[in-house]
């Protein structure tokens, strides 16, 4: 197949799944890992896909574009971590918290898991599951009801008039985007009106946000950034952006980002290493271990007891 058929396919996947992965990509194409990553390069270049760390995604067009959950899953994965330890440790035991949908949040809930008494109220599909997951007697799951979002969040009517008599300690918010301007948005109209009403549910909001969702602008508002009480984020984040938060936010959390460690050359194989020293200096007669030569010494008989 030839490199602008398969970066065809590779771009319609894309386009039709929303992610994709190299090891994928690599045993479905039967190619090398860096070819994968040249034509995901070139792809990138013309604007088709947008590259992340193990692969890419669709790419984002403007402020109502709405990336699956799939696609926003592999996005900053190292930074969603690290957010989701730091925002994991305001919760304790007993508390009821809420969860709005999104990767963000999502990462959060596998954290709170082990947090006992815990009562959990969410309009994410995905978060929901999480906890289903984790089997825990002692802990109170409550999923909104609502339509389906492409991002898995339920929004609209029913999900608005399930919170609408709900209280909780901490709300933790995902977000699309935020900016001084139009403070954090989403780029979908129902989604708005219904974390909004999440949002004010709390007795403290915090807001968990990666660097890359800093002035960018969804359609519909959900609150100010005045409304938050606490932002988790990564240390990615601008120092210009940090400020212009500080304005507006009581508490920042920085979350450490942890660096990719360096990859060493794996180390060689000594013993094929010393097994081809050994052909060698079998056929040239030398000694494997002194490198000299090396002829066999044979006792001589005893010619008396051959007598």
């Amino acid at each position: 197949m030839l490199a602008q058929q398969r970066q065809s396919r590779i771009a319609e996947r894309v386009h039709r799944t929303g992610a994709v992965r190299v090891a994928e990509l690599v045993d479905e194409f039967g190619v090398s890992d860096m070819t994968i990553r040249r034509d995901l390069e070139t792809l990138a270049e013309r604007g088709l896909v947008a590259k992340v760390h193990g692969g890419a995604t669709a790419v984002d067009f403007g402020s109502t574009t709405e990336p699956g959950f799939a696609v926003k899953k592999v996005r900053q994965e190292a930074e969603k971590e690290a957010i989701a330890a730091a925002a994991a440790g305001l919760v304790g035991p007993g508390q009821a918290v809420a969860l709005s949908a999104g990767t963000t949040t999502w990462t959060l809930a596998h954290r709170l898991t082990d947090i006992a008494e815990l009562t959990v109220v969410t309009n994410s599909v995905p978060v929901a599951d999480v906890f289903y997951r984790s089997g825990r007697a002692d802990q109170t799951v409550i999923l909104t009801g609502g339509v389906r979002t492409p991002s898995d969040a339920l929004v609209g009517p029913f999900a608005v008039a399930s919170l609408e008599k709900v209280n909780v300690d901490t709300v933790f918010l995902g977000v699309h985007g935020m900016s001084a301007r139009a403070g954090l948005t989403t780029p979908n109209l129902l989604e708005a009106e219904t974390v909004s009403t999440l949002a004010a549910k709390g007795r403290r909001m915090v807001v968990v946000a990666d660097h890359t969702k800093w002035d960018v602008v969804g359609i519909a508002t959900i609150a100010a950034l005045d409304d938050a009480d606490v932002i988790v984020t990564d240390s990615l984040l601008e120092e210009s952006a940090r400020k212009i938060l500080a304005e507006h936010v009581e508490q920042i959390i920085t979350a450490p980002t942890p660096v990719a460690p360096t990859r060493l050359p794996p180390p060689p194989d000594i013993e094929s290493a010393s097994r081809s020293r050994s052909q060698a200096g079998a056929a040239s007669g030398a000694s494997p271990r002194t490198g000299g030569s090396f002829a066999p010494t044979v006792p001589k008989k005893d010619e008396k007891s051959n007598k």
